[in-house]
């Protein structure tokens, strides 16, 4: 049975447009033939959807770039062992998902688009199932870790301080997904907000956001004492050791994989200049500012920018920070890494690029978990 790329994007192009609808359809579907299977996911199944979706949409679209794809299934093979995802359970969401296409794409739909979808969901499924069964061998599918300190730096911004029960490997620029004891079998992506350290604790800053169940457990209801859960560290905006100098452009708490990376650039006896442009809505909202001074003051090739958009009154940076970067000397011989909302995030890369950047060059990160 071969991969055949082009049929099967041809029939998810008539998915993607039902994306809401097909991504019930396939939960519905799979619920139904399996109902042991519900207690894995989540009460209320909005943010899931989307996940799906948006890891299938990645799949597809990469499917004739293998090393890429390789991956990106192995590393949603090791983070959905967090959920007691067990091999098993490939044949019951492959069997949902493949009723799911041959549904919303009846008009095209015959025997040669079945089987190669069915060659290609058996590939990702082996290689997700590999890395899972690999990664059992060498860590746990998560880590208990018990909160030891919580500073409430704004009142929707928390900086939580954790300390997992056993050695947690990470690299800096990495997120894990997190699960409190308010919402069981509810998980969301927060980035790490430092380099490793010898203690092995862990920062995450965290924003509550409107309706954000774990986001607004841990800045409003976490305390210190409590133990969180926390699953396989993930992300590729990981530093590159090019030898280059740093552009580092982070809109609201998406400072905190910048600043690990920025810290262990520090720890590692490298000199580069750095420039760190931290754009907020308004000077309140400049949360880290304090201890990112710090930093700077112990590193003389650390420039701290703070930017403001919507207090016209600040007297510093103000603006949209992806504007701000153009203000400045080319970057094009820098190494970037950018991080914030995704609106943010590309109209930065975009600019960047547009500035003679090249796209390898600037580092960026998408959150993973599809179930």
């Amino acid at each position: 049975m071969s991969l055949n790329p082009r049929l099967v994007k041809e029939s998810f192009s008539l998915v993607e447009p039902v994306a809401d609808k097909a991504a019930a359809y396939f939960y519905g579907r799979l619920f139904a033939e399996n109902p042991h299977l519900r207690g894995m996911f989540p009460p209320a199944m909005d943010v899931q959807r989307d996940r799906l979706f948006s890891a299938l949409t990645r799949i597809v679209w990469s499917i004739d770039s293998p090393d890429g794809l390789a991956s990106f299934l192995g590393q949603l093979g090791r983070d959905h062992r967090k959920y007691g995802v067990l091999a098993e359970h490939y044949t019951a969401i492959g069997n949902a998902l493949l009723a799911t296409i041959r549904r919303f794409a009846a008009e095209i739909w015959n025997a040669e688009i079945e089987a190669a979808w069915v060659a290609a969901y058996t590939a990702a499924a082996n290689t997700m199932i590999e890395a899972a069964e690999a990664a059992a061998g060498v860590s746990p599918a998560w880590w208990p870790a018990e909160v030891i300190d919580h500073e409430r730096r704004t009142p929707d911004i928390a900086v939580v301080t954790l300390q997992p029960g056993r050695r947690m490997p990470y690299l800096p620029g990495q997120y894990v997904n997190v699960q409190t004891a308010r919402w069981p079998r509810v998980w969301r992506a927060f980035s790490l907000a430092n380099a490793p350290r010898e203690d092995n604790t862990v920062r995450l800053h965290v924003r509550a956001v409107p309706g954000g169940w774990v986001s607004t457990a841990l800045v409003e209801h976490t305390r210190i004492g409590d133990t969180l859960m926390l699953g396989p560290p993930v992300g590729t905006m990981t530093p590159v050791d090019s030898g280059r100098d740093l552009l580092c452009v982070a809109g609201g708490t998406g400072l905190a994989p910048i600043k690990a990376i920025v810290e262990h650039v520090i720890a590692s006896g490298r000199r580069p200049n750095i420039h760190l442009l931290h754009g907020v809505r308004r000077s309140r909202d400049l949360y880290d500012l304090p201890d990112l001074i710090r930093m700077e003051s112990g590193f003389p090739w650390l420039r701290v920018l703070p930017v403001v958009s919507d207090e016209p009154g600040y007297d510093g940076m103000r603006g949209r920070v992806a504007e701000v970067v153009e203000r400045f000397h080319s970057w094009a011989e820098h190494e970037v890494y950018v991080c914030g909302p995704p609106a943010m995030v590309e109209e930065t890369a975009r600019r960047l690029r547009r500035g003679g950047v090249p796209p390898a060059r600037i580092h960026r990160d998408v959150a993973l978990g599809a179930l």
